[in-house]
């Protein structure tokens, strides 16, 4: 009971966080206001947008080819159009259910190509804890080129005390959750620290893979897609077509940093972008539509992308097994 109750929070909370914004968003506007959006929705130039989803297209195959190098030490060659579909799949997941993503990756190659599901998941924790450092790290740059900035953006939102506090709850959350995976003998803890021996030797595929160097080059080309595919949009828009790059990197983590703690950024996206942007001068009704056009966008990709891959997967086995 308790866990299906925990399934449905973690689904309606952050929706009900989404439309939340959008409803508290949308009746700070004017009619004159909502009209402005509305025209700038019409007179957008999506070629713009089209581009900008080549980009996101190319960093998914180059993710689906990336995960090739940390599966091959474990002795497993799955094909790249199954790891491609897998990783459609684990994002349109994502849409649904916060990280089910990545368990529903894991299954959609046990399932098609007999990689053991620990393993594969394992694999897939290692990969995220790399595109974890470099979204820090990206973090960290704009902090640095726009540090004023990011310090008046922060503290226009949240109070110093407030920072604190956070900080404080993050660390103790943090502190609990280790102190009870060392010492406590609770059954539950001491089946997920048996099925983490699988996961280990999926991560560990990181340092033992052969081409490290291919491993790394991809990295940096799912990142460099990324960044292109937001840079490219704001042509789309005369009133963001002047953004320096130091702004569209701030807007970039700002928007990463709405998917990665919200259920792909319904709501939250082109909230927190319309916020950032108002700070380089962009007016909030452009932003706010800026942050809904980029965001619809690829969520479309992603949907489409995703019921296609759940289509064709069965097709192209069952073809193979005939």
């Amino acid at each position: 009971m308790k866990k299906q109750i925990s399934k449905w929070l973690s689904i309606v909370l952050p929706i009900a966080l989404g439309v939340f914004l959008i409803v508290y968003t949308y009746n700070k506007f004017t009619p004159q206001q909502i009209e402005e959006i509305k025209s700038q929705f019409q007179n957008a130039n999506y070629w713009y947008i089209l581009i900008s989803l080549f980009f996101g297209m190319m960093a998914l195959f180059s993710r689906a080819y990336r995960w090739s190098f940390t599966l091959q030490p474990l002795g497993y060659k799955p094909k790249l159009s199954s790891n491609f579909m897998a990783v459609c799949i684990a994002y349109f997941m994502n849409m649904t259910i916060p990280r089910s993503g990545e368990v529903s990756r894991a299954l959609v190659l046990k399932k098609y190509e007999d990689v053991p599901f620990d393993k594969a998941f394992g694999t897939i924790i290692a990969e995220r804890i790399v595109d974890f450092i470099f979204l820090l790290s990206f973090i960290a740059l704009a902090i640095v080129l726009q540090y004023d900035i990011f310090k008046k953006f922060v503290l226009d939102h949240l109070s110093v005390k407030q920072l604190g506090l956070l900080a404080f709850v993050a660390l103790a959350c943090f502190s609990l959750a280790l102190w009870l995976y060392k010492k406590s003998n609770n059954k539950w803890i001491l089946a997920l620290k048996a099925k983490l021996a699988g996961l280990v030797e999926g991560i560990q595929s990181v340092l033992t893979m052969k081409k490290k160097s291919w491993f790394i080059f991809h990295s940096l080309f799912i990142w460099l897609c990324y960044i292109l595919m937001f840079y490219v949009t704001i042509f789309a828009l005369p009133e963001t077509s002047n953004l320096s790059f130091n702004a569209v990197l701030m807007a970039f983590i700002t928007g990463g940093v709405a998917i990665t703690v919200t259920n792909s950024g319904f709501g939250a996206y082109p909230f927190l972008i319309s916020k950032i942007l108002l700070v380089y001068a962009v007016p909030e009704t452009a932003g706010n539509a800026f942050g809904w056009i980029v965001w619809t966008s690829q969520t479309l990709m992603i949907v489409a992308l995703g019921l296609l891959s759940f289509l064709i997967l069965p097709i192209l086995h069952k073809k193979q097994i005939n």
